[in-house]
């Protein structure tokens, strides 16, 4: 199966929230407290078998664009002692998700992939959801062909983990992980250099919108930037070298001291690293 994962993986980059069992209530806070010590033991289901799930409900005529039942997985992690949660909430990502399709693919290729009476069923199912559960959102976001910018903002390159690929059977690994108090700050700062050196852009609304996603979570939360399948697009030269939040650091750094000419140069080595794996996505 190792061959065939390789192929199914999408070239995602994911950003996560991990919540201590504490921030759940009950009967859900019960069905993490069973769930973890599997999870822990990688007794459960992995990021590879959503993904596989998620493609298998594609394959149906008509597509199921959204499950029919909200997933009860999600992902485990421990650290000093506190287990944390990052549920997955596959189905209401997949509403979120559905939302996006039309700026991302033209209408004909969105009309082949999931015909309009698909989608627009899907809609009104999400918005009976929506009204009973206002409140609702998701623990994972995810980006395909990119790590968008603002999300580096939240790491320091100290935080970065990189496991190379051992073959066909286990790929390589990046992620970066930081406790939710240190990336609120990250986010903080980040935002007052950028007001105060740049007129507002998509890069400041989308560093508040992380921000606004951030607030929704306990603050002994943990928060997590995986390349997931990416690391499948970028040559493990490149993979192993890549130091994106270490360009983003020194860009804004660079802002908040007045060098523009510095931020400039972080900017671009990190806009140079990106561009070739952005044009993958019109490859033949």
């Amino acid at each position: 199966m190792a061959a065939v994962s390789s192929v199914l993986v999408p070239y995602a980059s994911y950003l996560r929230v991990y919540e201590p069992l504490d921030a759940f209530p009950e009967p859900e806070r019960g069905h993490w407290a069973r769930y973890a010590p599997v999870a822990l033991r990688g007794g459960t289901p992995t990021a590879q078998d959503e993904l596989r799930r998620s493609l298998a409900d594609l394959l149906p005529t008509p597509p199921v664009p959204v499950p029919v039942h909200e997933s009860g997985d999600a992902f485990v992690v421990e650290r000093d002692g506190v287990v944390c949660v990052c549920p997955w909430r596959t189905r209401l990502r997949g509403w979120l998700a559905l939302e996006e399709l039309s700026e991302l693919l033209p209408p004909p290729v969105l009309d082949a992939a999931l015909p309009a009476v698909v989608r627009g069923q899907a809609a009104a199912d999400f918005e009976r959801w929506r009204e009973r559960n206002p409140d609702a959102r998701p623990w994972i976001r995810g980006a395909v062909w990119q790590v968008p910018v603002r999300w580096f903002v939240l790491f320091a390159d100290e935080e970065r983990e990189y496991v190379p690929g051992e073959g066909a059977g286990k790929p390589p690994l990046l992620r970066y992980r930081t406790p939710m108090v240190e990336a609120r700050r990250r986010v903080a700062r980040g935002l007052r250099a950028l007001r105060e050196a740049v007129d507002e852009g998509p890069l400041t609304e989308g560093l508040v919108d992380v921000g606004r996603w951030l607030e929704e979570f306990h603050p002994r939360s943990l928060v997590e930037l995986d390349y997931g399948g990416l690391v499948h697009a970028l040559p493990a030269e490149r993979l192993a070298e890549d130091r994106s939040v270490a360009d983003v650091t020194a860009a804004i750094a660079a802002l908040r001291d007045g060098d523009g000419t510095g931020a400039g140069t972080a900017y671009e080595r990190l806009t140079t690293r990106w561009r070739t794996v952005r044009d993958l996505r019109f490859a033949n």
